[in-house]
């Protein structure tokens, strides 16, 4: 993976991370989210 590639998968990754920990609990539960899913469903979204 080159180095634009890695930055713009991690940047990817933070703004998922950052949106959905942003979102009350029961926005969460309107997407089928639990708080301790965000970090997988980050990752998920952004591609690692």
């Amino acid at each position: 993976m080159n180095i634009v590639k890695g930055f713009k998968t991690w940047r990817k990754y933070r703004e998922t991370y950052g949106e959905l920990a942003r979102m009350t609990q029961r926005e969460l539960a309107d997407l089928g989210i639990d708080r301790a899913d965000i970090g997988r469903v980050a990752r998920n979204a952004a591609g690692y």
